[in-house]
């Protein structure tokens, strides 16, 4: 084949393993045969519609077969594949849009409102919505996979190479502004490989995906190596924790992904005590470090955590602890992937020893080849050519600090960057801030994040108002919805006179959370 890349692997599979299940979604099995089959319609509609190599297509909506199909489709004519968060505001949306010049979106029916909103004015073409037929300025996913169908399923192999483009995944940055890492179709099948060879995925594997593919983890680090490896998932277009019950006793689901609070809210429901889980061979957990009651609860079960840190740039997989080690090495974020490499290095540069809390750098075949259009946002997350212990290369810099232990295992113990994580979802302080400032009683602002039994962790805001301003908490946090997410508005927000600064005028975070981290309200209890 001359497609080197991942839009090929539907006919590789097809051609090695044809009849074998591939995607289940609301009760509707698809077998490898059929799945490269819409593919390749899809992918002759979208060249119908001018959509040429380099080109991007984006795609907003839940969990759904279509969303695979467009990454494939897109992959096999060498154009690059935007997913977009479903929780992101309609102005949030039409920057990712705008910024990555997708000229393509397929989105689901439910959200047509904020894809239209969303791609007027942002370059958009053409909307293609997943159903039947065409409405509302859209064009119907079915009907045109239909039409380029009706010749008959015709071969389309275009030169892609590992190196070239596959995907741009937006991740907020501390500048306030989303950025979008390209991650090449190297990149993401090294990651896959990394999965492969650190979980033991086999070919007969049942993949529940209940995370939103659209997120790193959900796609990279479970969906495509079940595909690669030629075993079957089953999409789940939102969590819910009795239906996953019911899925894996039903379906035998073999392995899944999910954040703490996924799988708190699992072993939270009654049926949680006489589910038949012994199908299950790997639970994967991320976004936050597992809680030992968490541990706890599932080991009751015979059930044990493989879990690991990771990042957008990195496709996702840094770090991995597997089940083996849950428990000996609890809190600990792991080992290098087996094709990753890491250093903890001092701010000076050398290599920390154990014990000593460095900042974490990755270097290896899964790692981004940059942010999409910021040559200076890339040239600044990566280290100078062979720049420390003689190493070959350049390091990306992932702005967390870990510390090591005599055995080589990293702990993660606080962020360079203000970033929290809320509920498996990171927020960026800054690109709340930004939000805050266009209310005009706000003069100035700090969010950071506080400890939430829940969530892990939410958002809290300190406001400074504009003299003679009667804003208040419920007005500003009111102002923020239909801006920002809701997972990124602050769940509190304390009103003061002012915040304190460094000599040259900068807010001292470390000290506003120090004064406000404290009491529900935000202030140190008296």
């Amino acid at each position: 084949m001359l497609n080197q890349g991942i839009g090929s692997w539907p006919a590789r599979r097809a051609r090695k393993t044809p009849d074998r299940p591939a995607v289940v979604h609301d009760s509707r099995t698809s077998t490898y045969r059929e799945l490269h089959g819409r593919v390749l319609c899809l992918a002759h509609a979208l060249r119908t519609l001018g959509v040429a190599r380099g080109d991007r297509i984006a795609y907003l909506g839940p969990n759904h077969p279509a969303f695979l199909e467009t990454l494939f489709a897109a992959g096999t004519l060498g154009a690059v594949f935007v997913p977009l968060n479903t929780r992101l505001a309609a102005p949030e949306l039409a920057y990712n849009l705008a910024d990555s010049g997708s000229t393509v979106l397929v989105h689901a029916p439910e959200h047509t409102e904020a894809a239209r909103t969303a791609a007027a004015g942002a370059g958009v073409r053409h909307r293609i919505v997943v159903a039947e037929r065409a409405g509302d300025g859209a064009l119907g996913y079915e009907e045109l996979l239909a039409g380029a169908g009706a010749a008959g399923p015709r071969p389309l192999d275009e030169p892609v190479a590992p190196g070239d483009p596959c995907m741009i995944m937006y991740t907020s940055g501390t500048t306030g502004r989303p950025k979008g890492a390209v991650l090449s179709h190297a990149n993401l099948t090294w990651n896959c490989v990394n999965v492969l060879v650190d979980t033991d995925l086999a070919g007969d594997e049942v993949t529940l995906v209940a995370a939103p593919l659209f997120h790193t983890a959900g796609l990279n680090m479970t969906c495509l190596p079940t595909l690669l490896k030629g075993g079957r998932v089953v999409l789940l277009g939102a969590f819910d924790a009795d239906r996953v019950l019911e899925l894996v006793e039903e379906l035998g689901v073999t392995y899944m992904f999910g954040v703490p609070t996924m799988y708190d809210a699992m072993a939270a429901r009654p049926r949680w005590a006489t589910a038949d889980l012994s199908s299950l061979r790997t639970l994967n957990c991320g976004g936050a470090p597992v809680p030992a009651r968490t541990i706890a609860a599932y080991l009751d079960r015979g059930l044990a955590f493989s879990q690991g840190y990771g990042m957008t740039e990195a496709s996702p997989g840094i770090l991995f602890l597997d089940r083996e080690q849950a428990s000996a090495k609890a809190g600990s974020a792991g080992v290098p992937h087996f094709f990753t490499d890491t250093r903890i290095v001092l701010p000076d540069g050398r290599d920390a020893g154990p014990g000593e809390p460095g900042e974490i750098l990755v270097q290896g075949p899964n790692v981004m080849t940059g942010y999409w259009g910021r040559p200076g946002d890339t040239e600044a997350a990566f280290t100078a050519e062979g720049d420390g212990a003689g190493s070959a290369g350049r390091w990306l810099r992932t702005g967390d600090v870990a510390r090591l232990d005599e055995d080589g295992y990293a702990y993660v113990v606080d962020r360079v960057k203000d970033m929290f994580v809320s509920g498996g979802e990171n927020v960026y302080p800054a690109e709340v801030e930004d939000a805050l400032l266009t209310h005009p009683d706000v003069a100035e602002c700090a969010v950071f994040g506080v400890p939430d039994p829940l969530w892990g962790e939410v958002g809290r805001a300190v406001v400074v108002l504009r003299p003679g301003a009667r804003a208040d908490e419920a007005g500003l946090l009111g102002h923020l919805r239909g801006r920002l997410a809701k997972y990124k508005i602050p769940k509190s927000l304390v009103l003061t006179g002012d915040l304190p600064r460094t000599a040259s005028g900068k807010i001292l975070k470390p000290a506003v959370r120090d004064a406000y981290a404290e009491g529900p309200d935000g202030r140190p209890p008296a």
